[in-house]
């Protein structure tokens, strides 16, 4: 190669390394980028959108809901506790709303069971297919009640963020667990 492809070939790729960061900047709409790339990842995503029945403002906060410790630092262990809180929530203000005097001992029992990691938070990710989904490292059993159940909780940890609101965020809770709308299996 001459020195002549040689510089041109250099420029050629520093302006294609230049445009990367702005191409792949997380959170960006596809009106905002020339193309979007598609991974497997990426498409499952879409895929879980629409199987909750929501559209993320910022898809990176479901990506990093999809993303065990095991995997990454960048995970989902804050938007599971979040989520925790917002199902437990979601759960206790629902059966207020049917019955304003139940026993406080039925109201933690409910509330228990929608978090028990080998009960329904478990069931509910299994179902949305969770397990095909997060992202673990090689040693981590991606299928484990614990890994399914994080990500199932971190989800709606993602929701509340994304929206500003734990209460939008238990709505689509409700719809996912009680299988409402979209939220159907994979």
């Amino acid at each position: 190669m001459d020195s002549r492809g040689f510089v041109s070939l250099v420029f050629l790729l520093f302006a294609l390394s230049s445009s990367l960061p702005q191409v792949f900047a997380e959170g960006q709409s596809s009106t905002e980028v020339p193309f979007k790339v598609w991974t497997p990842f990426s498409i499952a995503l879409e895929n879980l959108q629409k199987q909750i029945n929501y559209t993320f403002k910022n898809i990176g906060l479901l990506g990093r809901a999809m993303t065990h410790a095991s995997f990454s630092e960048e995970n989902n262990k804050a938007l599971s506790v979040l989520g925790a809180s917002v199902i437990e929530t979601s759960v206790a203000l629902q059966a207020l709303i049917k019955n304003v005097d139940i026993l406080a001992k039925d109201l933690n029992l409910r509330i228990s069971d929608a978090s028990k990691v080998e009960g329904s938070c478990n069931a509910d990710g299994t179902r949305l297919g969770l397990q095909k989904i997060v992202r673990v490292s090689h040693k981590t059993n991606v299928t484990a009640p614990a890994v399914v159940c994080g990500a199932f909780r971190a989800i709606f940890g993602a929701v509340a963020v994304d929206t500003g609101s734990s209460d939008e965020a238990g709505g689509i809770y409700e719809k996912v667990h009680s299988g409402i709308g979209r939220a159907v299996t994979m």
